[in-house]
């Protein structure tokens, strides 16, 4: 059996190393850029929740801190008492509204019939 020599040896391991951070970079970029953002905002979830709530009667699904046009915002989402999906945009720095628009359809999503 032929032996490697220490030299290709190291550098398998040195490209191999090379190709698993390159992996994981891109979620450890996103992770930290959250982590920014979480701390940047002066509004909690909870309050933009209970704004969003105040603003647009119906069942919360979803919260999420975005930057939309270089400001940050929640982003909620609520259930109208009507079966529409309405966002309801506030400055995370603020908690003013922004707006309050229905759901555009999201392509790659399926729409359920109703019963």
């Amino acid at each position: 059996m032929r032996q490697q020599s220490p030299l290709m040896l190291g550098l398998a391991m040195l490209v191999l190393a090379a190709g698993t951070m390159t992996v994981a970079d891109p979620a450890s970029a996103e992770e930290h850029s959250k982590v920014e953002m979480a701390a940047a905002a002066t509004v909690t979830i909870h309050d933009a929740i209970k704004t969003a709530s105040e603003k647009v009667p119906g069942t919360v699904i979803e919260a999420e801190l975005e930057e939309k046009h270089h400001r940050l915002v929640w982003e909620v989402e609520i259930v109208s008492p009507e079966h529409k999906v309405m966002e309801v945009h506030i400055d995370a720095k603020t908690g003013a509204v922004i707006d309050v628009e229905e759901e555009k359809e999201k392509s790659g999503r399926l729409k359920r019939p109703r019963s």
